[in-house]
């Protein structure tokens, strides 16, 4: 089978979807390409140059190269901006050059699962599409009546409806959650007959628990490196120190949680905005991005992983390492933290500290972190999910799937 997935941007040191799906895929010995535009991640966020620009530096997406990452090929394209969105030049040419059996977007609506609907007829493909969008970073998913405002009107002409026409030619929408689900079927014009809810998932190659007395020993290292002692818990987030992310409540909790006399800390692997403010609250150490690859080893390291606003990736990476999660309590894939984590009001400084304090026992930050770890491993694997989809891909081509249309 040979499978294309299509992704707006691509950075090498990330653990994002359009770098791990095709590993996996690869590894179970499919033919996949992947082919980006030159363009790095969260390049239309505002200040992200500044936040990433060090991580992501080393890296030049240059186009017309192509080059295997991990058993799969990597194609950049170049881009180009219409209508306000980047839109890939040369996807028809190279998808006749490449001439896959199945086509995988990594977004239901938008220039690269429209381009990717219009090319389809002339190569036979099965189309496949993915929504990643919650709720929390859709404002008009949490308004009143939206579709009756400005910004329910625009998003219905600009999203709803190319979304609904792009749904015609593709076989399955899959969604993260079931936020995303409901925000792909209310705004993107997708049809709940095409959604199938499947997670993102974690590269358990990587992310695992401590096993053995070599992890012990790079753990105990890696907390001497950073300034922190054995007896003290340790609070770990990773990701963007933005206002949207808002790390920096977490920095204040474990301020307050030690000026009462209890042995916290709180370590912050990322960069951004809120640096500053974190680096001066007392039990705070704030360390660069580091890749991937790396990024267990600090999981490992800590006791608790805190992600205070909005979803992230990490959080399911954090609890294949084996520690416990703590999220807001607006999430809405609570499949994520049920048996291995807890909420905490969003924002609310003395809410965080309280549930922080609550895991003050080794013996239950154990228990959820086994928990988690185990059900990472058996439900939210990058394997499984792999399986799984190739099952569904090979359903298509087969013609056994249920009719979706």
């Amino acid at each position: 089978m040979k499978i294309v997935i299509l992704s707006e941007t691509f950075a090498e040191n990330m653990g994002y979807i359009q770098n791990l799906l095709p590993k996996y895929l690869a590894l179970r010995g499919e033919e996949v390409h992947v082919i980006s535009m030159n363009l790095a991640p969260y390049y239309q966020v505002q200040g992200a140059k500044s936040i990433y620009s060090e991580f992501l530096g080393c890296e030049e997406l240059r186009v017309g190269s192509e080059r295997e990452i991990d058993g799969f090929t990597l194609h950049v394209l170049d881009h180009k901006k219409q209508i306000g969105y980047m839109r890939m030049v040369g996807l028809r040419e190279k998808l006749h050059e490449i001439h896959p059996d199945i086509v995988q977007t990594g977004a239901a609506v938008g220039w690269i699962p429209l381009d990717a609907a219009l090319i389809k007829p002339s190569l036979g493909y099965k189309l496949f599409a993915d929504t990643h969008y919650h709720a929390s970073v859709f404002p008009l998913a949490s308004t009143r009546h939206p579709m009756v405002t400005l910004q329910g009107l625009g998003c219905f002409v600009a999203r709803a409806v190319p979304g609904y026409l792009i749904s015609l030619a593709t076989e399955k929408c899959y969604a993260v959650s079931v936020d995303c689900a409901d925000v792909a079927s209310r705004f993107f014009g997708v049809p709940e007959r095409k959604i199938d809810i499947c997670p993102l998932g974690v590269d358990t190659l990587l992310f695992s628990p401590i096993r053995d007395e070599d992890g012990k020993r790079k753990r105990q290292e890696l907390r001497k490196q950073l300034g922190f002692s054995d007896n003290e818990i340790v609070c770990v987030y990773s990701g963007r120190f933005t206002v949207e992310k808002n790390p920096l409540v977490l920095a204040q909790a474990v301020e307050k949680l030690i000026s009462n006399g209890h042995p916290y800390r709180a370590l912050f692997v990322g960069n951004g905005p809120q640096a500053e403010s974190i680096r001066q609250c007392k039990g705070a150490v704030v360390h660069a991005f580091v890749p991937v690859h790396e990024l267990a080893t600090y999981f490992r390291a800590g006791d608790i992983g805190v992600w205070p606003r909005q979803e992230s990736m990490s959080m399911l990476d954090a609890a294949a390492c084996g520690i416990p999660i703590v999220v807001n309590d607006t999430l809405i894939a609570t499949e994520r933290i049920e048996g291995n984590g807890l909420k905490y009001k969003q924002n609310d400084v003395d809410d965080l500290t309280r549930v922080l304090l609550s895991l003050a026992s080794l013996e239950l930050r154990r228990s959820l972190g086994t928990h988690g770890a185990e059900k990472m491993k058996n439900h939210f694997s990058w394997e499984a999910i792999a399986d799984r989809r190739l099952r569904d891909y090979q359903n298509s081509l087969n013609g056994h799937g249920r009719s979706l249309r």
